[in-house]
């Protein structure tokens, strides 16, 4: 089964519950891919949320500290309010969707990542993934938040771009699409086409990457070292296919938007071949 995995975030998920223009991208992908999940954060919106609660919003490396108060406040948000908003967008429009988190089916739980960060956790598959296959078996859209609770219980705050990447190992996905509100990763002032895990660690090291993109591309060289090598990071996904229903050399705005993460840079001359099949 050919799955894509596609995480979205930002203004990305308002854009998502409030036009159409994802019905279309959705309806092209299923021309491609067998399969499709959707995982979704909610960072913005927990921070509005918080603040009319009069709950302070801290963070560290892109990581929300989270007490028992705030993880009330991102339960409430990602895995209700907005996982909600998801489901109903694309059922209305004709998809069959559900709307799960990393709670359900104990398939997952999550490790405490650092004593200082709270109730925050690095996602781990302890469960079965074949009801998720079953899903999309049937053509069924699992749309999931990254809440997480630990091995006792605890609801745990999950970073939705760790959660991807954990998703996407445990399904074995094809491609996986992190779309937000950035064109690309920016590096030397310019939205490079792609990028490789050397350039990524010296990016992190001298400031240039930085807050929520370092957790993103943290999953995503994790994905590359685990053998998924079709990552993609960009605010829209738009592409042509051929009438083979293949992707041509513009995948995902290979004419400039958009940046994929790469194994080496040598490889780079590779990339179009390698995108053309996906």
């Amino acid at each position: 089964m050919k799955i894509a995995v596609i995480k979205i975030g930002g203004k990305t998920i308002n854009d998502f519950t409030s036009t159409d223009v994802w019905v279309n991208t959705i309806s092209d992908l299923y021309r491609i891919y067998d399969g499709i999940i959707i995982v979704h954060g909610a960072g913005k919106d927990i921070t509005e949320w918080s603040n009319r609660l009069g709950i302070e919003s801290n963070f560290v490396n892109g990581q929300r500290i989270t007490t028992k108060e705030m993880m009330d406040v991102v339960a409430a948000v990602q895995a209700g309010m907005l996982n909600s908003k998801i489901v109903a967008k694309l059922n209305s429009s004709g998809f069959e969707a559900s709307g799960f988190s990393g709670i359900d089916r104990n398939t997952f739980a999550a490790d405490y990542l650092d004593k200082l960060l709270g109730f925050v956790g690095k996602p781990k598959l302890i469960g079965s993934i074949g009801w998720i296959l079953d899903l999309l078996s049937e053509r069924v859209i699992p749309v999931f938040s990254s809440v997480c609770c630990d091995r006792t219980g605890n609801l745990m705050n999950v970073n939705a771009d760790l959660f991807t990447g954990t998703l996407s190992l445990a399904v074995s996905a094809d491609t996986v699409f992190f779309v937000s509100d950035v064109s690309g990763v920016l590096m030397n002032g310019n939205v490079q086409k792609q990028l490789d895990e050397k350039q990524i660690e010296y990016g992190v090291a001298n400031g240039e990457i930085k807050d929520g993109m370092i957790p993103k591309l943290f999953s995503c060289m994790e994905l590359l070292k685990s053998g998924i090598n079709k990552i993609w990071i960009g605010s829209e996904i738009k592409f042509k296919l051929d009438k083979q229903k293949e992707i041509n050399s513009a995948v995902c705005g290979m004419n400039g938007s958009g940046t994929w993460i790469i194994n080496n840079i040598e490889k780079g001359s590779e990339l179009v071949t390698l995108t053309k099949h996906i």
